[in-house]
């Protein structure tokens, strides 16, 4: 029998708006050990470590700081104007992971500048990417990156798979892929495809449905299919929820028990 697909829940999203220490044990009382933050860099550390500890979680992924999430900053990496700014959030981000456990960063690379020529933009955050990967790679810590879809996100340098995997592949193992599910769809489609493709390359991977950023079994994704394929790709790692419930009476993950996959 194969094993399981094992599963964490990305806080941030799963209970918008929500304090922080609600938000935690919102994710204990379902079921969870392990789980994702956005932003871990609000709560004082010493207190986020305490209250991780007192509900039995794990942190598995954060991202590094992504600049002002409020004004559309999805990552600096790729900013010149923000080289230092990056550096010292991915020492920031050293602290945390070596404090909560952590085993995967994500830095997302940010806006594209139309002022700069792309090939210089993609040339520094590779550089960058590839710095924060020395940084953390002591602690047994990967550095993924991701694209955001530009339906959502527009104007990002990583807009698309083909730019985000070149950039990867220059990094030659030092960074992985997000595969981030919901974005490809959203972007691409042909998920079962791509999955077979990047296997070599993914350290990670997000799940939501599209078009609503639901549970599986909400939108127009075949999970069924797609998570079979998934395992069947060799992936053994954890698969990050990275959505919202699709109503107030929905139980946000009977699908697992459908498709093979558990909490982790």
């Amino acid at each position: 029998m194969a094993e399981p697909l094992r599963c964490s829940l990305n806080v941030t999203f799963h209970f918008p708006g929500v304090p922080l220490l609600d938000a935690l044990d919102g994710a204990a009382r379902a079921g969870f050990h392990t789980i994702e933050l956005l932003d871990p860099y609000s709560p004082e550390l010493d207190d986020l470590e305490r209250e991780l500890k007192r509900r039995g979680l794990r942190l598995d992924l954060f991202n590094l700081p992504m600049g002002d999430f409020a004004a559309g900053d999805r990552g600096i990496a790729a900013d010149p104007e923000r080289r230092d700014e990056f550096r010292r959030g991915t020492e920031r981000a050293v602290v945390i992971a070596a404090r909560l456990g952590a085993t995967k960063v994500n830095g997302l690379v940010g806006r594209r500048i139309d002022t700069i020529p792309e090939s210089s933009q993609l040339a520094l955050a590779a550089e960058q990417l590839g710095w924060a990967a020395e940084r953390l790679e002591s602690l047994g810590v990967s550095v993924v990156t991701e694209m955001l879809n530009p339906v959502e996100s527009p104007g990002l340098l990583l807009r698309d798979l083909a730019t985000t995997r070149w950039l990867v592949e220059q990094l030659e193992g030092r960074v992985g892929l997000l595969l981030d599910l919901y974005h490809l769809q959203r972007t691409h489609g042909e998920l079962i495809r791509t999955i077979e493709a990047t296997s070599a390359i993914t350290r990670h991977v997000q799940i939501a449905d599209a078009p609503g950023r639901s549970e599986p079994g909400s939108g127009e994704i075949a999970y069924g299919n797609v998570l079979a394929a998934l395992a069947g790709s060799g992936y053994a790692g954890i698969i990050g929820c990275e959505y919202r419930p699709s109503g107030p009476d929905v139980d946000p993950f009977a699908w697992m028990d459908q498709m093979g996959a558990v909490k982790a």
